[in-house]
């Protein structure tokens, strides 16, 4: 017999974090916290006594909706990956413990869980009939060997290659767990807004509303302040100017999370592979064994930059538990805007702070 606890005790949930190989920083209840802080949600994680003796938790926030629905996410959009974490790694009789919980609750109005891409299959097979699922692609380097190895065996040659193209330029790295170089990440992110909003068919107007409502610089400060050493940020400058920087967050694996960059600035010099370069190393000195990159969609171009570091693509699928046939809703408004602006679905590019590297002329 299986029992549930909820919220999960803290002391339990942090064990079952420690014990998972694949466990991100999402899983943490650090993160739930943050989630609540910002957000206004309540701690809604789920303690599984599994009848083997091990234990598993699953991550998730509450919310209360006009009117007295409930809307429960694991987690919500923007926020990262949930699902869940076990001792001893994530098996498929523990999904199906955390799905027959779900569907025997029924309270809430939508439960919307977003796994961790690399237990994709396993929630996939033990998915019941009537959960909705939304397919998504993921890709995620195994870092497993060490930098050597991903360098020289999962690297290709024509990331190596820009890699070296960066390490000649004037380049000047900046490695920050802090959160001071947050203003220099948004300045990039501003500007990369303006550059998707033209492939994409989109006004200006409307992309800087939609980016800065999901990602607004009060969010990614608090993210920083909040996971201080667990939260990296990566800036590449040339004379001055930022050209490209990445946001990774760090726990017993890495998750790349945000990207910017100048175009200007980071084509000629390749700055982006040179951040990825060092955040991969990073992942690999500290222990990591995944350096998961992020949603992929359907970028071919996205995805060739992710694969050159050797990520694979993750299939894997969001479900939603719904109690009205939400998700088909969504999807009709969402289509129908599009039609409206002429959107088009194109990819996109996506401790003091000292400098740790200088590359080109030495100073």
């Amino acid at each position: 017999m299986t029992s549930a606890r909820s919220p999960a005790p803290r002391a339990a949930w942090l064990e079952a974090y420690g014990a998972d190989p694949d466990a991100l920083v999402y899983h943490s209840p650090a993160w739930v916290d943050l989630l609540c802080s910002r957000l206004g949600y309540e701690d809604a994680s789920r303690l599984y006594e599994l009848g083997d003796g091990r234990t598993a938790v699953l991550p998730m926030v509450r919310r209360r909706l006009l009117g007295g629905a409930v809307h429960e996410a694991s987690f919500p959009p923007a926020w990262g990956m949930g699902g869940l974490i076990a001792s001893g790694g994530v098996r498929q009789a523990d999904v199906e413990v955390a799905f027959a919980d779900l569907l025997s609750e029924r309270t809430a109005l939508r439960t919307s869980i977003r796994p961790n891409p690399l237990a994709g299959p396993l929630w996939e097979r033990a998915r019941p009939a009537g959960v909705v699922g939304v397919p998504r692609l993921a890709h995620a380097l195994d870092l497993d060997g060490g930098f050597d190895v991903v360098w020289h065996e999962r690297f290709t040659g024509a990331a190596r290659t820009a890699v070296r193209r960066a390490e000649r330029s004037e380049l000047e790295v900046r490695r920050d767990t802090t959160g001071r170089l947050v203003p220099q990440f948004y300045e990039l992110f501003e500007l990369s807004l303006i550059r998707w909003a033209a492939g994409q068919h989109e006004p200006p107007s409307l992309a800087r509303w939609r980016g800065r409502r999901r990602d607004p610089q009060s969010k990614l400060q608090a993210i920083a302040d909040r996971l201080g050493e667990r939260c990296c940020i990566w800036v590449a400058s040339l004379a001055g100017r930022p050209a490209a920087a990445i946001m990774v967050l760090q726990g017993r694996n890495a998750n790349y999370t945000r990207g910017a960059m100048d175009p200007e600035l980071a084509g000629p010099t390749r700055a982006s592979y040179l951040l990825q370069r060092l955040a991969i190393e990073d992942a690999c000195a500290a222990g990591c064994r995944w350096y998961h990159m992020g949603e992929t969609g359907q970028s071919a171009p996205l995805a060739q930059f992710k694969t050159r570091f050797g990520a694979r693509p993750q299939p894997y699928v969001e479900y939603h538990i719904e109690r009205l046939p939400l998700t088909a809703a969504d999807r009709a408004l969402r289509a129908a805007v599009k039609r409206v602006i002429g959107f088009r679905d194109v990819p996109t590019a996506s401790k003091s702070a000292v400098p740790i590297a200088r590359y080109g002329r030495v100073q």
